[in-house]
């Protein structure tokens, strides 16, 4: 059976979050592949970590989008992250996955791996396809160094390199609010860990560092969001299992 198409307007949706932070993503695709999309509002500018799958026009359709300047930062390379990195000029991402962003094929991306009817409850409206998916390079990407810090004004975020899930997966760490955007490392599901670049002995050491943080919020990349308590449980659960 033919899986439903929905109409442009209706793919994204968005929910606000504590702290200046909403949560955009798209309801038509399963859970486990659904990307979280995080914007976060500065008095300087807004950022905006992670793109979606890219199908339907994101800034198009997401009138939080709209703002001229916004910050753009991929927490990895992966398909379902970056669909629409493209439409914000300059994307910032990992130095080691940055020759990726600025050529993203569908075989290092992992589309040609995961994208299929399997992910979706319902198709983004004609004419797309998955045979015709590719993904548009940004006009611009621009490396990130763990350390660096991402200025919005009155809030500063810092970049902390995670690989494991991938070589340049990054967290992004607002001491003031005790916040994390943990990417693809860490979230409240299903946990994938044995891709092409992925490396467990990095994961390992990726989830170490994240546990020593005072976090109050999570804010992963697939899942809804969860506490700081919960995360050092899922940390030492997983450390546990991988005998690591």
């Amino acid at each position: 059976m033919s899986l439903q198409r929905i109409n442009e307007q209706q793919w994204y949706r968005t929910a606000p979050k504590a702290d200046g932070i909403t949560l955009i993503d798209e309801p038509w695709i399963k859970p486990f592949y659904r990307c979280n999309i995080w914007h976060v509002q500065g008095s300087k500018c807004g950022m905006v970590v992670d793109f979606g799958l890219g199908a339907v026009p994101l800034r198009q359709h997401v009138a939080l989008l709209s703002e001229r300047d916004l910050l753009a930062v991929a927490s990895h390379t992966h398909f379902d992250h970056i669909g629409a990195a493209h439409e914000f000029g300059c994307c910032h991402v990992h130095a080691d996955e940055a020759e990726i962003l600025a050529s993203p094929d569908n075989a290092r991306t992992l589309a040609e791996q995961f994208l299929s009817d399997d992910m979706f409850e319902a198709l983004p409206a004609k004419p797309y396809s998955h045979a015709g998916y590719r993904i548009t390079a940004p006009q611009m990407v621009s490396p990130l160094e763990d350390g660096e810090m991402l200025d919005l004004g009155n809030r500063q975020w810092e970049v902390i390199h995670t690989p494991g899930h991938s070589p340049g997966g990054i967290a992004l760490w607002e001491a003031a609010t005790q916040t994390l955007i943990s990417g693809d490392l860490i979230y409240d599901g299903p946990l994938i860990e044995d891709l092409w670049h992925s490396n467990l002995a990095d994961y390992a050491a990726s989830m170490r560092r994240l546990r020593k943080l005072p976090v109050r919020t999570v804010h992963g990349g697939h899942f809804p969001s969860f506490s700081g308590q919960h995360l050092t449980q899922l940390i030492d659960d997983w450390l546990r299992q991988h005998d690591l």
